[in-house]
């Protein structure tokens, strides 16, 4: 076999064993540090749908306002477009364009602000006190 065939061979093969560590690693940890005596298999509660330590009390069917989705899209859309200015800063480094590319940057954020203001005015970031009827 020729040398660089076998070279590449080798990478495959650690890059697929340090994957499959990656991905069997934890479960292999947890099975071997943690400790069995608290369990809900040993406290009889394998009915019980969540394992935190407190007994559930109610239904976990329970509405959620729509404002914790809309806050949560607001955060995402803010967040990429953060993301997005690091690479157009680094792009807009060239000492001959300096007043156009900030002006292009300030009308990028001054969009976002748009889009911010608006949801402001939609009433997103209001958190009132709901009450549902319990069922």
């Amino acid at each position: 076999m020729d040398q660089q065939i076998l070279t590449n061979i080798i990478y495959v093969t650690i890059f697929l064993i340090g994957a499959l560590l990656f991905g069997f690693g934890p479960i292999i940890i947890v099975k071997l540090l943690s400790p069995t005596s608290h369990t809900r298999n040993v406290a009889n509660r394998t009915g019980q749908l969540i394992e935190c330590g407190m007994e559930p009390i109610g239904s976990a069917w329970i509405r959620f306002g729509i404002i914790y989705y809309m806050y949560a899209l607001i955060f995402l859309a803010f967040d990429v477009d953060v993301m997005f200015l690091f690479p157009v800063a680094v792009a807009y480094n060239s000492p001959e364009f300096v007043v156009r590319d900030f002006v292009e940057i300030f009308i990028f954020v001054g969009i976002l602000s748009l889009a911010l203001v608006y949801a402001w005015v939609k009433g997103v970031f209001k958190w009132e006190q709901k009450t549902y009827r319990h069922q």
